[in-house]
């Protein structure tokens, strides 16, 4: 996992950021993997090269969270949508939402998924409290904030699921070196 974290930031500092760096990303890949990335399109996924340049070039489209759920609502497909979030994920003025983002990525899905991060003690304390978390668990957190803090924000870039997407391979197992799975290790 690949989670940088961004001082005196909001969510768009944090969008923008996570954009910029994957664009970067697939630019060196195309610029200096070309042998590999033409292995790819010929064995793996025909256009990748043409798919992965539109990522370096085009703008990303960002849609809100209720422009989200309102095209899922239009689909003619069942979605669950699970309501927790992340306690540190800094509350929006609405009190329903939080200020987070996802980019989505074709064939794979959530490959960044990010938030400004809540500074304010006494909305983590009650973020606490609601999820009926310990605080004492997270005394060192909350200790962070105690004193005053910075806006802040990050967001996390799954390694394998960005090879997957930059090679692509259909399995994530195949873009992880050592892959998991249940009764592969025997103790």
């Amino acid at each position: 996992m690949i989670e940088p974290e961004l001082a005196f930031a909001d969510l768009d500092d944090d969008m923008a950021c996570a954009t910029a760096y994957l664009q970067y990303v697939v630019r060196h890949i195309l610029e200096n993997c070309k042998e590999d990335m033409d292995f790819f399109n010929t064995w793996i996924e025909k256009g990748i090269i043409d798919r992965l340049s539109d990522v370096a070039e085009k703008d990303f489209v960002q849609l809100t969270y209720t422009d989200a759920i309102e095209l899922l609502l239009k689909a003619n497909k069942k979605f669950e949508f699970p309501e927790i979030k992340a306690f540190y994920m800094r509350q929006n003025d609405d009190g329903k939402t939080v200020a987070a983002m996802d980019m989505l990525v074709p064939r794979i899905g959530e490959l960044i998924g990010g938030s400004q991060r809540e500074e304010r003690l006494e909305y983590l304390e009650e973020r606490l409290d609601d999820l009926k978390l310990n605080k004492d668990s997270y005394w060192w957190y909350l200790d962070l904030r105690r004193y005053g803090s910075v806006p802040h924000a990050g967001f996390g870039l799954g390694f394998e699921r960005l090879v997957q997407f930059a090679t692509g391979i259909d399995n994530i197992r195949d873009a992880i070196p050592f892959p998991r799975a249940p009764g592969s290790a025997e103790f």
